[in-house]
């Protein structure tokens, strides 16, 4: 069956094709119900005009999105009885910046106290509330009209929003909150509504919302244009059994990156950390590869699924992750702390505010689906040798000629060697290094050559004449 096979008009993702979606294995089994009774959970058609909605506030300025910081987040976190200072400095030692609540933490005050462990640890959290946030954008549409089956008031949905700030508003670590993991398209009217109520009741906040792994364009450009998002984040864990790789990855990285970069909004990915049901354990580097190619494609924010391992209960044949049930530290935690430390939030923390350009397969053929070939641009003339990915940047000020490109290799199994060939425009190449989190000129005579561990990358400034 095609990953871009529907139901009722919602995109279905080769998780649901076989049997396997985050709602289904995360989501609690009152949701799943709730959102298999409901036609809007569905994808089908809601009644009614499609809402008015303002424009969403410029991402730079809410908490993740905006500031020099870039964004690592883990999702399913320590539960309740380890939610410690302990267990939260471990989180923070790993590099990551933000926690988004999950693991049964569904009590208010259990939210609170997991807030209060998360600002004194340095972390920022985005909230899952069940009771109100979620009453008013997952478990009820919002409609004007009382007699709608299953649905709340705008005045209702808005009273609902208000006390999840009273509760958790004080706390200098929230962020903002959950509002629907992997909503149908259906949904999007009602989270249309949530957002502009969100907005409205905190503008300091971020209303997040993480999508399906989806081949359908329309899945995520309607995201765009109906709900008003503040950032475009969905799933997709590419690393298959036998050793398969999903084959639409780059594809579905590519109408994510279209349909963000058409309202000028970050791109956030999840990045797989453990084996489940048609899918295996990734090694450290497979772990790197999927950081790279994101930012490759333009992420601006990286996410962990899973850190703390879901139990054996729950299904679906989870292997350890980051943390084990026992919680117990694998490699990928080292893995991922090594990532985080001494890559991911210098590189990211380059790359952030910069406005992505072009994302090129170089010296690969055939291309993936989705893929673009090499083409001369933004600085680079021609490109040699091992298959690698290039992402372009430039500054949002447009008097600055320099230019920027990522350059990752194609593969996590092998290493890469490229040369790449700069325009006559172009008087110096930098290349970046982590460890000083500065620029160094590189000699240059209009080629340079690349080499890339498995799964590894390099970051290069091109500077204008």
């Amino acid at each position: 069956m095609d990953a871009s096979a529907q139901h009722g008009g919602t995109p279905v993702s080769p998780h649901q094709i076989l049997g396997v979606s985050r709602r289904r294995l995360l989501g609690t089994a009152a949701g799943t119900a709730a959102a298999g009774a409901l036609p809007w959970a569905t994808g089908e058609a809601v009644a009614g005009p499609r809402p008015v909605v303002a424009d969403a506030p410029d991402p730079s300025r809410l908490p993740l999105t905006g500031g020099p910081e870039f964004p690592i987040g883990v999702f399913w976190p320590p539960h309740p009885y380890a939610s410690t200072h302990q267990r939260y400095t471990e989180i923070a030692e790993a590099g990551f910046t933000f926690v988004i609540s999950g693991n049964y933490a569904g009590d208010g005050n259990i939210f609170q106290r997991q807030l209060s462990i998360a600002r004194d640890t340095g972390l920022t959290m985005l909230i899952s509330d069940d009771i109100q946030v979620r009453n008013m954008s997952r478990w009820f549409s919002i409609s004007d009209n009382p007699a709608d089956f299953l649905s709340v008031t705008p005045a209702e949905a808005a009273g609902l929003f208000q006390r999840a700030v009273d509760a958790y508003g004080p706390y200098s670590s929230l962020a903002g909150f959950n509002l629907f993991d992997e909503p149908g398209a259906g949904w999007y009217p009602t989270l249309a509504r949530a957002l502009q109520i969100a907005r409205e009741r905190a503008p300091g906040l971020l209303p997040y919302v993480n999508l399906f792994p989806s081949t359908d364009a329309a899945y995520y450009q309607s995201f765009v244009d109906v709900v008003k998002p503040s950032l475009v984040s969905f799933d997709r864990y590419p690393l298959l059994s036998e050793g398969r790789e999903d084959a639409d990855y780059f594809l579905n990285w590519a109408l994510v990156r279209r349909a963000a970069l058409s309202a000028d909004l970050p791109a956030w990915v999840f990045i797989q950390t453990l084996s489940y049901d048609n899918h295996r354990t990734p090694t450290a580097a497979e772990m790197l590869w999927q950081v790279n190619i994101s930012l490759a494609y333009g992420a601006k924010g990286i996410q962990y699924f899973t850190y703390w391992t879901p139990e054996a209960a729950r299904g679906e044949g989870f292997g350890p992750a980051l943390i084990t049930v026992e919680g117990e530290r694998t490699e990928r935690y080292d893995a991922a702390r090594v990532i985080n430390t001494t890559w991911l939030r210098q590189v990211g923390g380059q790359l952030k505010p910069l406005l992505p350009a072009a994302v090129m397969h170089a010296n690969e053929s055939p291309l993936p689906a989705g893929a673009t070939g090499f083409a001369p641009v933004d600085g680079l003339a021609a490109a040699s040798g091992a298959p690698v990915v290039i992402g372009t940047f430039h500054s949002r000020d447009t008097t600055v000629q320099d230019r920027w490109a990522l350059v990752a290799n194609r593969w996590h199994n092998t290493q890469a060697q490229a040369t790449l060939t700069v325009a006559t425009a172009i008087s110096t190449v930098e290349s970046f290094d982590p460890d000083s989190g500065e620029y160094r000129p590189m000699p240059v005579d209009r080629t340079f050559d690349v080499a890339l561990a498995p799964g590894a990358a390099a970051l290069f400034r091109l500077r204008g004449r």
